[in-house]
């Protein structure tokens, strides 16, 4: 217990199942989700894994620069701050997720002394803090994809989320947007592909559900607020915002199915 009657997080938090696509130990998943790879993701990739019976990484998926992939946003006393992990780029804009690489390894003591400097004084930063200081610390692989899988674990492991997790790099490839994601469905058994919203601007739905697989999209509307602390409240941060805000209670501020799911 730490003096405010919390009791501190693990240092190495019970970490996701992971399952290969030719683990004959676990029975076929119903309902699969496949998502880029983020950096310390917001509140609703979280629960996207949450509502998957298997939940997959999409690491072999072009690199994105500017985006998700490698930076988040947390709340501070002067608003909003982005935190950026350094990718090599030059002479690599075609590279895959899997294949960036971290252009300072200094980063991760920046952005712990960041996220150390902005939530000190949150409710639940006696609780998480040593974990997380600890996790920073570890964080010293050179490739992004890497440091992102140990970050989503690890905070899969904080809500609760039991979900096992691969990623698409442990699955023989299939060109094609639309034709790799539903090989991955078809590989990791699935009946069911959960998806976000912004994927129906491009999935060929018709194509999975030749193939027997339903598609649905995941609706992040209607998250109800928690107590951050510094207003204005916003949804689009890291969900170590809500974490260090709102502790064990955390995931009582994702939604539940299927009130935000559409099929």
């Amino acid at each position: 217990m730490t003096g405010d009657g919390n009791t501190r997080a693990s240092a190495v938090p019970p970490a996701t199942t992971i399952a290969r696509y030719d683990d004959q130990l676990s029975p076929p998943a119903r309902t699969v989700a496949i998502v880029q790879s983020s950096y310390i993701p917001w509140k609703g990739y979280f629960d996207l894994i949450r509502h998957a019976d298997h939940f997959i990484l999409y690491d072999d998926a072009q690199y994105t620069s500017r985006d998700w992939r490698n930076r988040n946003r947390i709340k501070t006393k002067d608003g909003v701050m982005w935190l950026s992990i350094p990718v090599e780029v030059h002479g690599r804009r075609t590279q895959r997720v899997r294949d960036a690489r971290v252009a300072d390894p200094s980063w991760n003591r920046r952005h712990w002394k960041a996220l150390a400097t902005a939530y000190a004084r949150a409710p639940y930063f006696t609780t998480y803090g040593e974990a997380l200081e600890e996790l920073y610390g570890r964080a010293t692989s050179p490739w992004l994809a890497e440091i992102n899988r140990r970050f989503i674990e690890a905070i899969c492991g904080w809500f609760g989320i039991a979900t096992p997790l691969s990623s698409s790099s442990e699955y023989p490839l299939v060109e094609g947007r639309s034709q790799r994601l539903l090989d991955l469905c078809v590989q990791a058994g699935a009946r069911r592909y959960l998806s976000g919203p912004s994927a129906r601007d491009y999935l060929d739905a018709g194509l999975f559900e030749r193939a027997g697989v339903a598609v649905s999209f995941i609706d992040y509307s209607g998250y109800p607020e928690y107590a951050q602390m510094y207003l204005p409240f916003t949804h689009t941060v890291t969900a170590l915002d809500l974490l260090l805000n709102a502790g064990t209670a955390a995931a009582r501020y994702l939604l539940p199915l299927p009130a935000n799911v559409a099929v």
